[in-house]
């Protein structure tokens, strides 16, 4: 096989179920999400295994579920095939952030993307995310979706952020605050 087909030559792009111009919201929404999944990729390439390993192969679960997902975005019409994003892929995320969590100091204020070099690369995952996240309600609005991918994304940028600030206490490193942040979160103890 051949990895050029000539087939997009003049704009187009196939999807499941039929073709769409290269610049549809459809493919902004999968691209996206691909575009993500490169990031955790090179997140995860950076990340020490000994200190990471734990975090390594959820990262890497989360990749397949990435796919998953950009799969699920890229169906024209719902009839061709059933959704492969569950309820239950954010409630394990739900699970992981908790987990995570307990690793970090409280937080009260807004924190600086950073901090040692794995948690910076986590944070960009996390703002990906966003994107991603924001490209699937546009295409919400044009068309049927699959709104548990919608869901996904967004447990999966909080918990990017999570995987970040616990990357830094692993690391020996402590969250920057922001500066002019007033105290806008509460204390894990008063949650």
């Amino acid at each position: 096989m051949k990895i050029y087909t000539r087939t997009g030559d003049k704009g187009q792009t196939g999807v499941i179920g039929g073709r769409v111009r290269k610049d549809d919201a459809q493919v902004e929404a999968y691209g996206t999400v691909d575009e993500l999944n490169c990031f955790v990729g090179v997140a995860m390439a950076g990340m020490d295994r000994t200190k990471f390993e734990d975090m390594l192969e959820e990262l890497l679960t989360i990749q397949h579920e990435l796919f998953d997902c950009g799969s699920d975005l890229a169906i024209l019409k719902k009839e061709v095939r059933p959704y492969k994003v569950t309820p239950d892929m954010a409630e394990r995320l739900e699970t992981l952030i908790d987990k995570y969590d307990a690793e970090t100091p409280d937080i009260t204020r807004f924190i600086l993307p950073g901090g040692s070099p794995s948690s910076a690369a986590l944070h960009v995952c996390r703002t990906v995310c966003r994107r991603a996240e924001r490209r699937v309600v546009t295409l919400a609005e044009r068309q049927e979706i699959n709104e548990h991918v919608r869901t996904y994304l967004n447990r999966l940028s909080d918990l990017f952020f999570t995987l970040a600030r616990a990357a830094n206490v692993r690391e020996g490193g402590a969250d920057v605050e922001y500066a002019r942040s007033a105290e806008v979160f509460r204390r894990k103890s008063d949650r």
